[in-house]
């Protein structure tokens, strides 16, 4: 690939140049942006101008640290990066100071970005937390400005396009069936399978959607990738839209996540000014277009088929299975719809290979997963661990522990839709199929902690009232059957519990399991069951002694 060859010599010698001054890196993601990133960029750019010093100052994503926003790393040439937490614009001078001007930075830094150089900071990939991550779909962010597409390519961003459009599409499939990649949005079905689905489906108009919807609470990893490495998440899109034969790919992201959908335009720009997309891709026979789709806060659109109605500029309800998305999806035609995290790891694979991948994870569930950690727990935030890791390792060792010594009482593990386990659960194994019969699952990464202090009567009624507010209201036993929980779950928590109430939640989870259109209705019950499998005592103690064992419930309140 000619073209390709000449992209990536442009953008090295970019990235070398870059390399022989000093860098700022701030993160700018929605994470920092919450704690004022904006701000901080603009400090250290007149900081910078001021001091007359040649600094480099450019926003990066996400580094997964979000505890610790603004997290700003300063990279000297030949000197470790060193690493500083919760900047703000009043501290740039002091960071300043520290970094660039001192040969022995002070302590008020987080630590170094590797080793220390004998400075006597820690190192922070020395932190047992970060040493058990493996970045693999996360590996550039934090690290590159993901508004320049030559950061990107110089640290081998489209090799994967390229090395695909040297094969035949059999032989791309082929390599990600191998690599043993399953979904990442929740139902955990082989990648590779389902492109082949869509290959062989008949027809010479095909299309590929990128399912970047993400309403879960509490899971945030799709916007961090597409924030942080928006050329990733295109480059997945392109090379299935290769591998299946599709003519175009469809981004469904929600208007909400701007700082998304801004640098999916800008990465868009870039790659049809490169060739990258359009007609006769990097030389090839291969044409290919991708649009970004927008779509309103309605969680509903991230089932597939209820995406496929909102693309199409219709209300977002779910259409009836089968006939499925690979018959007939997008405007008729046959279609492939994956979420953000699975078109991610594609490129990833087909640069560095099946077996590469392969070898991450466990025997079934291969890779890594994105997790985002929240609730009470130390360090909140973005991690990717490879598979087969324990619940303790990921709360106690990634996520810190519980804050003030309290104990764990639940975790609640894949969105509103997904299960609690209890603290018994904690050293079972991380992966998509262990998880299988608990009433958890993995989902889309969303794990929620729940110390000591928290209700799960009142916590169930919380991701009841949000399920029943994201109801699309289509099937009756989805609209009808969340309201009559959430009634049923008003009266428990306000004193007005009866008994015969417990078993009416579990007819109605069963109702909407079997009766329900898509996956809100039918997976809605999850929760519920899960909670009062494993925390019943507790709804008893609502119901029978009308007392709330936390005092998060006004007892007795109408």
């Amino acid at each position: 690939m000619a073209d390709l060859r000449a992209l990536q010599e442009t953008a090295k010698a970019k990235w070398e140049a870059l390399e022989q001054a000093p860098r700022i890196l701030v993160g700018d993601a929605d994470c920092g942006r919450a704690q004022g990133s904006q701000g901080v960029l603009s400090a250290f750019r007149q900081e910078i101008e001021r001091r007359h010093l040649s600094a480099t100052v450019m926003p990066v994503g996400c580094l997964g640290l979000c505890s610790s926003e603004v997290l700003v790393r300063v990279i000297r040439p030949g000197k470790p990066p060193i690493v500083y937490g919760s900047v703000t614009p009043t501290r740039v001078p002091a960071v300043v100071e520290d970094a660039l001007t001192s040969d022995r930075p002070r302590d008020m830094a987080l630590g170094t970005w590797g080793d220390s150089n004998g400075w006597g900071l820690p190192n922070l990939l020395e932190d047992p937390g970060l040493r058990l991550q493996t970045r693999i779909a996360t590996q550039d962010c934090g690290s590159i400005d993901p508004w320049d597409i030559d950061h990107y390519i110089a640290n081998g961003g489209y090799t994967g396009l390229g090395r695909a459009l040297g094969m035949t599409p059999q032989q791309v499939l082929d390599e990600v069936k191998n690599s043993g990649l399953r979904g990442r949005g929740g139902a955990a079905f082989p990648v590779g399978r389902k492109w082949e689905f869509l290959a062989t489906a008949p027809g010479p108009v095909k299309y590929v959607a990128c399912n970047a919807e993400e309403g879960d609470p509490g899971a945030y990893n799709d916007r961090r990738l597409m924030e942080s490495n928006p050329h990733l998440v295109l480059e997945g899109v392109t090379i299935c839209g290769y591998a299946t034969g599709a003519v175009k790919g469809f981004i469904h992201v929600r208007t909400e996540s701007a700082l998304s959908v801004a640098r999916l335009r800008r990465a868009l720009e870039q790659m049809y000014a490169n060739n990258l997309l359009g007609q006769n891709i990097l030389g090839s026979s291969f044409s290919y277009d991708i649009e970004i789709k927008e779509t309103g806060e309605a969680y509903e659109c991230g089932e597939e088929t209820a995406l496929m109605e909102s693309v199409e500029g219709k209300r977002g309800f779910p259409r009836a299975r089968p006939p499925f998305p690979a018959q007939v999806g997008i405007f008729g035609k046959p279609t492939n719809v994956n979420n953000v995290k699975s078109y991610a790891f594609a490129p990833i694979i087909m640069a560095r290979g099946a077996q590469w991948y392969a070898s991450y994870g466990t025997e079934k569930s291969k890779g890594t997963i994105l997790l985002c950690l929240s609730g009470n727990i130390v360090r909140p935030g973005l991690s990717e661990v490879p598979m087969g890791i324990t619940l303790r390792q990921a709360i106690e060792v990634v996520g810190g522990g519980i804050p003030n010594g309290k104990a764990l009482k639940a975790m609640q593990l894949g969105g509103p839709l997904g299960g609690f386990l209890p603290p018994s659960a904690l050293d079972m194994v991380l992966d998509f199929d262990s998880l299988a019969g608990t009433g958890a699952m993995l989902g889309s990464g969303g794990n929620v902690v729940l110390d000591q202090d928290q209700c799960i009567v009142q916590f169930t009624r919380l991701l009841t009232a949000f399920n029943q507010k994201e109801s699309c209201g289509k099937c009756i036993p989805c609209r009808v059957g969340t309201k009559r929980v959430l009634e049923i779950y008003d009266a428990i928590v306000h004193g007005q519990g009866r008994p015969e109430h417990l078993d009416r939640i579990l007819e109605l989870a069963q109702t909407m399991t079997s009766g329900s259109l898509c996956g809100l209705g039918q997976l809605a019950g999850t929760p519920l069951r899960a909670s009062l499998r494993y925390f019943k005592e507790e709804y008893e103690a609502h119901v029978k002694d009308k007392r709330c064992p936390t005092g998060q419930c006004d007892m007795g309140k109408e």
